[in-house]
């Protein structure tokens, strides 16, 4: 991730994922590109293949809103991954970003770690735009020790065996969470392009998902967990941006009440309570 053309390799990778009957051509036949072709593109969106070549190839410097959205059209894009591709298109059209390397380290404000840590019974985090987990309370560390200020979450699901262990949505969770670190890319961000390194070298389920370009934002889903002390645990998770923050979400588990992992979710917190004593501390005292 370089950040010379982004918005080539963006068009290039979704290009690839729109198979010719997909938009109404005819397919088969010896093709020497996976999905369409530049001049199909060009073809179905109005306009010139030199036009789309140039923009694949990062030579138009100001394309218009209405080109990347029919572009969209073709590719078949959502309003998020629409909504990317008009962005990569303003970038292109502006002054070189600064280098990011003087961004100041996020602050979580007082009042929020204030109020996850009166959560006694909510598991609740704060991560930044890398994922990074900047504060916890207690009962989301005892959902995983992961939810530690310091760790880099999608690290862990990448590269952690006892997370995936943990995480019985692995597939799709690895697959939210790279779409989500995409729509949140500025590709002259030194910190992302470090994230993005390693986690190519380290991970191939890395690599394959972040080369297909796709885009997601944060959203709220469900948790599948098996959790090794209280069993499956399924729950609800939303994010919520934290005003007059440089991207920081604040993350909130619940299960539905009534539940058996609302019930589960309770004997967790009694066992991560102050004062709580486990059997191998009574044998001890004994």
């Amino acid at each position: 991730m370089d950040g010379t053309n982004a918005l080539g390799e963006f068009l290039r990778a979704r290009r690839a994922l729109v198979r010719p009957q997909d938009v109404g051509l005819p397919g088969g036949g010896l093709r020497r590109v996976p999905g369409l072709r530049r001049e199909e593109v060009a073809l179905l969106a109005g306009i010139s293949s030199d036009y789309y070549l140039r923009l694949e190839q990062g030579r138009d410097r100001n394309p218009s809103a209405q080109v990347l959205q029919a572009v969209a059209r073709v590719l078949r894009l959502d309003d998020d991954a629409t909504a990317h591709l008009l962005r990569l298109g303003r970038e292109r059209s502006a002054a070189p970003a600064a280098a990011r390397s003087g961004r100041r380290p996020e602050q979580v404000p007082p009042s929020i770690r204030q109020l996850i840590d009166g959560w006694p019974r909510t598991p609740a985090y704060v991560q930044n735009r890398y994922t990074d987990c900047l504060a916890a309370n207690a009962l989301a560390t005892a959902l995983t020790p992961n939810y530690t200020p310091g760790v880099n979450l999608l690290r862990a699901v990448l590269l952690d065996p006892a997370e995936r262990a943990l995480r019985r949505d692995w597939t799709d969770l690895t697959a939210e969470g790279v779409a989500a670190l995409r729509a949140h890319a500025d590709p002259d961000d030194p910190r992302l392009r470090d994230l993005v390194g390693e986690l190519s070298l380290r991970s191939e389920r890395f690599r394959t998902l972040w080369a297909r370009h796709d885009v997601r934002p944060r959203h709220g889903r469900i948790s599948r967990l098996s959790h090794p002390q209280v069993g499956d645990l399924d729950l609800h998770s939303t994010k919520m941006t934290i005003d007059g923050s440089d991207g920081l979400t604040l993350v909130v588990f619940h299960a539905e009440p009534g539940s058996r992992s609302a019930e589960l979710l309770d004997i967790l917190g009694s066992l991560t309570a102050p004062g709580h004593v486990t059997e191998g501390q009574r044998v001890e005292e004994a």
